[in-house]
C-alpha cells in the first residue's frame, strides 16, 4: 500500500498528525541552504549510471524477475513466520506469532524503524480529547475536524491535565464535550467555529478521487467529504453514522447494515444530486478494485474480492457485498476477520454516489478506463459528489485548500468548525506556522520546531501577569502516535535519476561505483551494519532540540503497544515453547525473539511510558561498536566475491539530501557522519541535493514501481495503521503491500 500520511513541518499544527493507514512521508524539516552533493570516486568509466538507466530502458519483466528472486531471498524467513501467524485464530498466539514475524524482517537489515509522529512541542487552543484519537480509519484525523472544541485562547499544560482527566471519568462523548464546552465558558473562553493550520505538499492531492489509490495526500484531506457506516465518537467508541444499525452473524461472516434514510449526495456547490443508498458501498468496492485494487486490499476478507482484483473472478456479482435493498447493505466475508469494523470510517469503504460516477463518464469491469476522453470523475473537486460534512471551496495549488460546511450533511448539527483553510508551506521558512500563530492567522495553534520553540522561549505573552514566555505558559509533549516511518536499503536500485525528470537528483555513481554499492547492499551484514551506525538521537535533537531527541524514536514497525495480548498464550522462539501471560505486549515478544536470534537491537523498554513500557522514546539500535563488527564480517565476504573495501576503497551509497531545508540540510550531514565514523571510513554517503522538497519525494516516494526510487538507502515512507491489529502493519511488506517498492522491487 502507497498511502501518504508525511509528517507536517516543525512548524505546523500538531492535532492529529498521523492520518491513519498508508504509506507516510517523513518531514523536510525546516528550509533554506544549499549545500552542494559529495563526489564518489568515478572507477574507471566517464559513462554515469543516470545516463545508462534511463526509464525508458527499464526492461520491466527483468525487473520483475529480479523482484521475485531478491524477495524470496531476502524476505523468505519473515513470509514463512507471518504465514503462520495468519493461520492462527487465537488472539493471543497470533500477537506472539506476528512479532516473532517481525522479529525476521527487522533481522534482514532492509528496514530501520525510524521516528513516529509525536515528540514534539506544541502549543493549542484544542481542547484534548475533544475529536476521535483512534489511530487508524480518518475519524481520528481530517474528518474529526468537523467536532473540535477550540477556545479563544491557548491552554496551558495543566489545564489539558484537568480536561484529559475529566476525558477519562465520563461516562460518554456527550458527557465530556458538554462538560469542556461549560469549563471554557466558564475560564472566559468562546469556543471558535473555524480553524486554519498549514499543509505541506505530502497533503496535497493529486488526484480527487479517494477510491482510486491509497495514498493519505488523496484519502486524508478527501475524507472530509465524505461518511462512513459507523464513525467513532471522542471517548473512541464507534457511534451509527450513514449506518443507523448493524448486525454480526455467530459465524462473525456476515455483516448487515441498515442504511440512514433521507442522507443526500451534493455536488461542490451543495445542490442536491441523489440520495445516499446501499448501492453506493457496492460501487464503491467495486470502483477501487477496478483502480487496482490497493485501497480494495485493505478489506481483503471480503468474500471473492481479492479473486475480482486478480482477475480470476470476473463477474462482480460474485463478491460479498450486496444491496438486496436501498436501505440494507449485507457484507460477506471469506472468513473471520474481528478487526474488520474498524475498517468501516475507512478511504476503503467510502461510498461513491453510482449515478453521479456513471455522469460524470465512469465505467465499472472490464469497461472502466479512467483515461477516457469522456472520464472526468476525480480529475478536480468540482467533479466529487459529497456526502460528508465538508464541501471544498477552493482549492489552489500550493496555496490553499478551503473547505466549508455542508448544510446537507447528516449530523450538521453537530459539525462545531464551520470553515476549515489549509495554507500551504514550501518548507522554506522555519517560523511559518509560529508566525502565523503570533498574528492571528492560524487560530489553533502550532508544532514547535527547533527554531520556533526558540521562540516561544523568548517571546513574552502579551499581557501575561508574570511576563512569562509562550514556551513557559502555554508548551506541552505531544504524546506518542502509531505511524512508524521507515528508512530502507534499496536493494535493487535501477534509477539514477528522477524518474519523471532525468536531469533531477543525477547520481554522480559510474557502473563500477553502482555495482560495488548493489554487491554490499546485498550482502545481510553489511545492511545491518548501516542500520545499527545511524545516531538517530543526533540527527533528531537538529529539528526537535536536545531534550526531546529520544521523544519521537522508534524502533518497531508496529509499535511494541499497540496490541496487547487478552489471553495467556505459548509460542515456539527458536524450538523452546515459551509461555507469556495475558496482558503481554507485542513488543515483549518481539524482543525476546531477536534476543533469541543473538542481535543487539532494542525495541522494547519495559520502563518505558511510565513504567507501562514502550517502543518509542529511547534509540535502541545506534550501536557503533556493533555496527563495526557487522561491517568487519561484511568486509569479509565482499572480499570472498572479489570486492575490496576499505577506507582507501570504500562503499559509495547515496543518499537524499534536502539542501532546500537548513535544519534539514545539517540533520543529512550529522546522518553522514554518523554512518562514516561508526563505519571507520568503509562506507561513504554521498549526498545527492534536491534543490526543493517536491523533487526529493520524487526521488525517494512518488514513484509507482521500485526502479523509480533513486537512492541507494534512507527514503522518506512508513505507514499508519487502517485497523486494530498487527497485520495492518505487516501485510505492507508482502510482494502486494506496497511498502516493497521503497527497496527497488516491482
Amino acid at each position: 500500500m502507497k498511502k501518504l500520511v508525511s509528517l507536517l513541518l516543525a512548524g505546523a499544527m500538531v492535532l492529529s498528525l498521523a492520518a491513519c493507514g498508508g504509506q507516510t512521508e517523513t518531514p523536510d524539516s525546516t528550509p533554506a541552504a544549499s549545500t552542494p552533493a559529495s563526489t564518489p570516486a568515478q572507477g574507471g568509466s566517464v559513462q554515469l549510471m543516470a545516463d545508462l538507466n534511463t526509464q525508458d530502458a527499464i526492461d520491466v519483466e527483468a525487473e520483475s524477475a529480479a523482484s521475485d528472486s531478491l524477495y524470496d531471498e531476502i524476505f523468505g524467513e519473515f513470509v514463512d513466520s507471518y504465514d503462520k501467524s495468519l493461520a492462527e485464530g487465537d488472539q493471543g498466539t497470533r500477537l506472539g506469532l506476528m512479532a516473532i514475524a517481525e522479529a525476521k524482517l527487522l533481522e534482514t537489515g532492509v528496514v530501520l524503524p525510524y521516528m513516529n509522529n509525536a515528540g514534539n512541542y506544541a502549543i493549542s487552543k484544542i481542547a484534548p480529547h475533544s475529536v476521535p484519537s483512534v489511530s487508524w480509519g480518518f475519524d481520528g484525523d481530517y474528518r474529526s475536524y468537523k467536532g473540535l472544541l477550540i477556545a479563544d485562547q491557548f491552554l496551558e499544560p495543566a489545564q489539558r491535565a484537568e480536561l484529559t482527566a475529566k476525558w477519562g471519568e465520563s461516562a460518554t462523548a456527550d458527557e465530556y464535550r458538554d462538560y469542556v464546552k461549560q469549563w471554557m465558558a466558564d475560564n472566559g473562553m468562546t469556543l471558535q467555529d473555524s480553524y486554519t493550520l498549514a499543509y505541506t505538499s505530502g497533503y496535497e492531492p493529486d488526484v480527487w478521487d479517494t477510491l482510486s489509490t491509497n495514498k493519505t495526500a488523496v484519502g486524508a484531506p478527501l475524507s472530509m467529504t465524505w461518511e462512513g457506516l459507523l464513525s467513532y465518537d471522542c471517548k473512541n467508541v464507534q457511534q451509527p453514522a450513514l449506518a443507523e444499525s448493524m448486525e454480526k452473524s455467530e459465524d462473525g461472516l456476515t455483516y448487515t447494515f441498515k442504511i440512514r434514510s433521507g442522507v443526500k449526495w451534493v455536488d461542490y456547490q451543495g445542490n442536491e444530486i441523489a440520495d445516499v443508498k446501499a448501492d453506493d458501498w457496492v460501487a464503491s468496492v467495486q470502483h477501487a478494485a477496478d483502480c487496482g485494487g490497493a485501497l480494495s486490499s485493505v478489506i481483503a476478507p471480503v468474500l471473492n474480492l481479492p479473486e475480482y482484483v486478480a482477475g480470476e473472478v470476473t463477474n462482480f456479482d460474485e463478491v460479498g457485498i450486496k444491496a438486496p435493498d436501498d436501505s440494507t447493505l449485507v457484507i460477506t466475508l471469506s472468513e473471520p476477520a474481528p478487526w474488520f469494523e474498524t475498517v468501516l470510517g475507512y478511504s476503503a469503504m467510502a461510498p461513491l454516489c453510482r449515478e453521479y460516477y456513471t455522469s460524470q463518464g465512469g465505467k465499472f469491469g472490464a469497461d472502466f478506463d479512467n483515461g477516457a476522453a469522456d472520464y472526468n470523475y476525480g480529475k478536480d473537486p468540482q467533479h466529487i459528489a459529497y456526502c460528508g460534512p465538508y464541501l471544498i471551496s477552493n482549492f489552489t495549488y500550493q496555496n490553499t485548500i478551503a473547505y466549508t460546511a455542508n448544510p446537507s450533511y447528516w449530523d450538521a448539527d453537530n459539525v462545531t468548525i464551520k470553515n476549515v483553510t489549509f495554507r500551504y508551506s514550501d518548507g522554506t521558512d522555519p517560523l511559518f506556522s509560529w508566525n502565523n500563530v503570533l498574528d492571528g492567522t492560524f487560530n489553533a495553534g502550532c508544532g514547535l520546531g527547533s527554531q520556533a520553540l526558540e521562540q516561544t522561549k523568548t517571546v513574552a505573552v502579551p499581557d501575561d501577569p508574570d511576563g512569562k514566555t509562550y514556551f513557559d505558559k502555554y508548551a506541552y509533549v505531544v504524546l506518542e502516535d502509531d505511524t512508524s516511518f521507515l528508512n530502507w536499503v534499496n536493494v535493487n536500485r535501477y534509477a539514477y535519476a528522477n524518474f519523471n525528470d532525468e536531469s533531477a537528483m543525477r547520481s554522480t555513481q559510474d557502473a563500477d561505483t553502482a555495482s560495488r554499492a548493489a554487491a554490499a547492499k546485498l550482502n545481510k551484514n553489511f545492511r545491518m551494519a548501516l542500520a545499527l551506525s545511524r545516531d538517530r538521537a543526533a540527527v533528531n535533537a537538529l529539528n526537535v532540540g536536545e531534550d526531546l531527541k529520544n521523544a519521537s524514536l522508534t524502533n518497531s514497525y508496529v509499535p511494541g503497544s499497540f496490541i496487547v495480548a487478552a489471553n495467556e498464550f505459548t509460542v515456539d522462539i527458536n524450538g523452546t515453547s515459551t509461555t507469556f501471560p495475558a496482558g503481554t505486549y507485542y513488543g515483549e515478544v518481539l524482543q525476546a525473539q531477536l534476543e533469541a536470534d543473538g542481535y543487539p537491537m532494542k525495541v522494547w523498554d519495559p520502563a518505558g511510558n511510565d513504567g507501562a513500557g514502550a517502543s518509542y522514546g529511547f534509540d535502541g539500535w545506534y550501536n557503533p561498536d556493533e555496527a563495526a563488527k557487522y561491517m568487519d564480517a561484511a568486509v569479509e565476504e565482499l572480499a570472498a566475491e572479489g570486492i575490496e573495501v576499505s577506507a582507501e576503497n570504500p562503499i559509495h551509497l547515496d543518499y537524499v539530501y534536502r539542501d532546500y531545508s537548513t535544519t534539514g540540510s545539517a540533520m543529512d550531514q550529522a546522518m553522514k557522519q554518523s554512518i562514516e565514523s561508526a563505519l571507520g571510513g568503509r562506507v561513504i554517503v554521498d549526498l545527492v541535493a534536491a534543490g526543493d522538497s517536491d523533487t526529493a519525494s520524487d526521488a525517494s516516494y512518488m514513484g509507482d514501481y521500485g526502479y523509480q526510487f533513486n537512492f541507494d538507502f534512507g527514503g522518506s515512507s512508513g505507514w499508519g495503521p487502517d485497523y486494530g491489529d498487527a497485520q495492518t502493519y505487516l501485510d505492507t511488506m508482502l510482494p502486494t503491500g506496497g511498502m516493497m517498492q521503497n527497496v527497488g522491487l516491482w
